[in-house]
């Protein structure tokens, strides 16, 4: 996925086409319950995504900072939801990013801003994956990059195969987390549970 802005939502639009899904599920959308909820379910739509309004460059701003430490830097457990794009429905959980600087390191809330940058976006989590580890290895220069994306996926649970207790795990390596097995160990011991 590019990092193409698609302009402004058209809120009204949008509530409209929820409003004439409502009907064609056999709904009245008039009825108090539904009566706000195409207007409500636009804005949340919206929201959840906000990643196409974002660009990479905006959200790491000026939070690259001159560094001689080359060890590696880890942030775990950062909490992920997005959507499926072949059903719309959520998948959460959580991502792992490790990093090897090469004298710059960016700010660690900016790490989390981007895995939401991609997230909020129709997305599946192979994609998401590789697009968060190729921006932090974009923006840092890093040495290596590794990220690892645990999630569970809403379209796998509340249809089709129904499996509740499953989990998809998907991980990306760049560098020397590709290329250096002991580096890529590191990595993985430190982010077990």
């Amino acid at each position: 996925m590019s990092d193409n802005r698609r302009g402004r939502v058209d809120q009204t639009a949008l509530a409209n086409h929820l409003r004439n899904i409502l009907a064609d599920l056999g709904e009245d959308p008039g009825r108090e319950g539904l009566e706000t909820t195409p207007n409500r379910a636009a804005k949340a739509l919206t929201f959840l995504t906000q990643g196409y309004e974002q660009k990479l460059d905006d959200i790491v701003s000026d939070a690259l900072f001159t560094t001689a430490n080359d060890e590696m830097v880890i942030l775990k457990d950062v909490e992920l939801f997005s959507l499926c794009e072949h059903h719309i429905l959520p998948f959460f959980g959580r991502v792992h990013i490790g990093y090897l600087p090469d004298g710059k390191v960016i700010g660690v809330s900016k790490l989390a801003r981007i895995v939401d940058l991609y997230a909020r976006r129709l997305q599946i989590q192979e994609q998401l994956t590789q697009e968060i580890a190729q921006a932090v290895q974009g923006v840092t220069g890093a040495r290596g990059v590794g990220v690892v994306v645990e999630a569970r996926h809403l379209c796998m649970m509340m249809r089709g195969v129904e499996k509740q207790n499953s989990i998809m795990k998907t991980s990306m390596m760049l560098g020397l987390f590709r290329s250096n097995p002991s580096t890529r160990a590191e990595f993985l011991s430190a982010i077990q549970d």
